[in-house]
Order: structure tokens, then C-alpha cells, then sequence
């Protein structure tokens, strides 16, 4: 199956270690990094789209941060 995550945080060091995670668990980057400034709280967002090949069948249940 192929398994499709959308990952965010503040634009912040933790992003990165979001992201890098992911990518040692074997998740691949879909596409460039996107920000936006979230005016309600005066920060910058960060987003990045990973997608990654697994056994299995997807459902609706599946745990992707298991993955």
C-alpha cells in the first residue's frame, strides 16, 4: 500500500526533527516544503508532504505514524 502523510509545526527546529524522523523510518519527501504565516497566533507554519510503500492493506484505521 502506499501511505500518504501531510506533517506541520511552527517553523521551528522541531519541524526538522519531524521530518527527519520520519525519513529514518524510511518515509520519502512528496514535493517541496510549504509555510504560511498564522496570523492568529504571530508564527510562521511549516508543512511537508511524505509518502512511503508498506505491506498491508490501508484502511481507514491505519496508524501512520506507526509506519
Amino acid at each position: 500500500m502506499k501511505l500518504y502523510r501531510f506533517l506541520s509545526d511552527d517553523d521551528t527546529s522541531a519541524f526538522c526533527h519531524k521530518v527527519t524522523a520520519a525519513l529514518n523510518k524510511g518515509w520519502v519527501l512528496q514535493g517541496g516544503p510549504t509555510y504560511a504565516f498564522d496570523a492568529a497566533r504571530g508564527v510562521m507554519r511549516c508543512g511537508q508532504a511524505v509518502v512511503k510503500d508498506a505491506a498491508g492493506t490501508y484502511s481507514p484505521d491505519t496508524k501512520l505514524g506507526d509506519h
